[in-house]
């Protein structure tokens, strides 16, 4: 069927959705709005969907998800019996509709679902899933993505994001179906009245406030330690969980951004509702210099990141990058659990492949073992899983990754800003209670490691035309990679989708041992380095840049030519 046929067909078939038929019709004579909308399936990847909201195969609408969904129920019945499910979303435009939506497909297909009353957090879903032993569950959220976006996770049993093997076995269950007519539906509310659909009850999220809390080192501390806290959820789901631990642990003094308090899917005042760009904490950092706290915190819509800014002597507000902030939390975790005799036997922490070295120093100098993964926190809870099913998860004691995900305790499998919101505050008002900021926290690590500075880069290629584009860039550079990057010789060359890494001195190959990715990755002299990634979830590529020096100041330098340099390489 050709896009014309499709586009013909969405408008005889999509009548559920009177908006999608209004969005139709207003690019009829738009060739080039039709074929954006129909030139392929939204795909179902390994982390699930993720899409434009809007009309069409390339778009996330009810019809996109119920298709998924059926494919996802597919699976599950064949892999189980009497299977169970459970369900939540964010604050974003349709969350809601599309939850329903995925619900009454599950219930149609047999299989039970467990649903929250209201917007819930990422990690809370991941929880409800291992504490109702459920076969599978779904976060409906676009993460951290501007508001035209919406998405949809999918977990197995464990709690973790589908591994690769079965997000393929559901991809192919998925592409069997025909969007309208291969796809079992049951209306929500009758639903409910069958008993195929029922709402988590509040003893569910107790034990998930209950499992934060347990990670706590020093909490008794805090109420006496003045801690002053300004918070945003930036209009999404953290708004309750993290103030209602924050208020338990002992944080009394916290101001919530009024303007990103409530949900809103149109994230009027933060159009990329993403803790790592400055853009987003704008309104944060002006209620900062009223309040004047010693901590800003905010989580993205989904509850699964968390950012922070810290003020100077003078009260202006530095934010700290995800690297800094998994890296400082690794270093008091271990001085306390060592100081406090709760460190386990052979510990464990697990990092991303593009997650900052100075977690191997902090590790080498604590006797913690490092775990390195792909990129994905998927792959982080994968390995809490390995260690649970060996009797073995109290060994796990922290993980992260450079994109503001963290995650102490085994209670979920996926990153967790509720809890890595708890310990940023106890890690400040410990910190507080020697007199010693989070900035002079930070200048005392480098001091002890050295400095590791990093940064992130993104390139937008959108549309049809802009897949293409990524798939040039990353095969140029995978068969013609350069030889020296802003002045420092190319050493190392690791392809994680040929899974080879190459000492370019020597010419001695390893094999990689991880599954296979489509990342290249550049080691240079000096220990500097690149890493460049298509995103999972974007149209964008990502490139990543280490600069490693006894000074800040030094670092930002050699940070600044390699990104000069690697940049023009992507055209």
């Amino acid at each position: 069927m050709n896009i014309n046929e499709l586009y013909s067909l969405w408008c005889e078939k999509a009548v559920d959705d009177p908006e999608l038929i209004k969005e139709l019709e207003s690019v009829k004579d738009d060739a080039e709005g039709i074929n954006d909308r129909f030139y392929r399936n939204l795909e179902f990847g390994t982390g699930g969907l993720r899409g434009v909201i809007g009309a069409g195969t390339n778009r996330m609408n009810i019809y996109t998800v119920r298709r998924a969904t059926q494919g996802f129920a597919n699976y599950i019945n064949e892999a189980y019996k009497d299977a169970h499910v459970a369900l939540s979303y964010d604050s974003r435009i349709n969350s809601d509709r599309f939850a329903k939506a995925a619900a009454g497909v599950f219930a149609a297909n047999g299989i039970h679902v467990h649903i929250y009353t209201e917007l819930m957090p990422t990690p809370m879903l991941s929880f409800a899933v291992r504490e109702l032993d459920c076969q599978a569950g779904v976060m409906v959220t676009a993460s951290h993505n501007p508001s035209k976006y919406n998405g949809y996770k999918a977990y197995g049993p464990d709690g973790c994001q589908l591994s690769v093997s079965d997000s393929e076995k559901v991809i192919e269950k998925v592409n069997q179906l025909d969007m309208f007519d291969g796809v079992k539906s049951m209306d929500f509310d009758e639903a409910v009245k069958a008993g195929m659909i029922e709402y988590i009850g509040q003893n569910v999220i107790d034990r998930f406030y209950e499992n934060v809390l347990a990670q706590g080192l020093n909490t008794e501390l805090i109420a006496d330690s003045g801690l002053k806290v300004v918070y945003t959820p930036l209009n999404g789901t953290g708004n309750k969980p993290v103030r209602y631990i924050l208020d338990k642990i002992g944080v009394k003094d916290v101001t919530v951004v009024p303007e990103q308090e409530m949900p809103d899917g149109n994230f009027t005042t933060c159009p990329y509702p993403n803790p790592e760009v400055r853009e987003a904490l704008e309104y944060g950092l002006k209620l900062c210099e009223k309040v004047k706290p010693d901590l800003l915190l905010a989580t993205d819509p989904d509850c699964d990141r968390v950012g922070i800014a810290v003020p100077d002597e003078n009260y202006n507000y530095v934010l700290f990058s995800g690297n800094e902030v998994g890296a400082m939390l690794l270093e008091y975790i271990c001085s306390e659990r060592t100081r406090q005799g709760k460190m386990p036997k052979n510990p464990i922490t697990v990092k991303t492949i593009v997650t900052t070295d100075i977690i191997k120093k902090i590790a080498e100098n604590y006797g913690v073992e490092v775990i390195e993964v792909l990129t994905g926190f998927k792959f982080i809870g994968e390995q809490i899983g390995i260690l649970e099913n060996k009797g073995e998860d109290d060994r796990y004691i922290f993980g992260y990754e450079e994109s503001y995900g963290y995650l102490s305790g085994s209670y979920v499998r996926d990153k967790d800003a509720v809890n890595a919101s708890m310990l940023i505050c106890e890690m400040a008002a410990f910190y507080r209670t020697k007199g010693i900021s989070l900035l002079q926290a930070r200048e005392n690590m480098y001091k002890k490691y050295g400095v590791y500075h990093h940064t992130q880069q993104s390139f937008t290629f959108e549309g049809a035309a802009g897949m293409t584009k990524m798939s040039e860039i990353m095969s140029n550079l995978r068969e013609n990679h350069p030889t020296e990057i802003g002045g420092y010789k190319v050493i190392r060359f690791a392809d994680y989708l040929n899974s080879v890494s190459v000492d370019l001195i020597t010419g001695e190959k390893t094999e990689i041992t991880l599954p296979k990715s489509n990342v290249l990755v550049f080691g240079l002299e000096d220990n500097e380095g690149v890493i460049i990634r298509p995103s999972g979830t974007e149209p964008k590529i990502k490139a990543y840049y280490t600069a490693v020096a006894s000074t800040q100041a030094e670092a930002e330098k050699i940070e600044s030519k390699l990104v000069e340099s690697f940049s023009a390489l992507i055209k």
